[in-house]
C-alpha cells in the first residue's frame, strides 16, 4: 500500500462517527449491515449517515451491494488487511518476534485463537 492511500485511510477513521460505523461494519463481518439498520445502532441522521459512508468508501475501507431496496455495507476486509500490514511492514527492522504485541498475535492466529 502505498502513503497517500494509508494516509487517506487513517483520515477517514480519523472521525469518531466515521470511526463508529466501520468498526460496527467489522463486527458484523463479511454479511454487513444495512444503511438503515446502521443508522439504528448509532443513532445517526440518515444524512450525517450517508456522509460518513461516501468518505469510507472513497478511502476503500467498505463497500456496498444492494440487496432490493436496501444497501447493505461491509468492511472491505482486504483492504483492511493491506493497511495493517502497511502499519507493521518493518517492524522490529524486520524481527516482529521482537515486538511483543505482534508476535503473541502471529501465534495466537497460527494456533486458530
Amino acid at each position: 500500500m502505498e502513503e497517500s492511500a494509508a494516509s487517506e485511510a487513517f483520515s477517514a477513521l480519523g472521525n469518531e462517527r466515521r470511526l463508529q460505523i466501520f468498526r460496527l461494519l467489522v463486527q458484523a463481518g463479511p454479511t454487513g449491515i444495512a444503511a438503515g439498520e446502521i443508522a439504528r445502532r448509532l443513532d445517526m441522521l440518515q444524512n450525517t449517515l450517508s456522509s460518513s459512508l461516501s468518505v469510507l468508501s472513497h478511502a476503500g475501507l467498505i463497500t456496498s451491494r444492494r440487496d432490493g431496496r436496501s444497501i447493505i455495507y461491509s468492511a472491505a476486509f482486504d483492504r483492511v488487511g493491506q493497511l495493517l500490514d502497511f502499519l507493521v511492514e518493518k517492524c522490529c527492522d524486520g524481527a516482529p518476534q521482537n515486538c511483543p504485541t505482534f508476535d503473541a498475535r502471529q501465534r495466537s492466529a497460527a494456533a486458530g485463537i
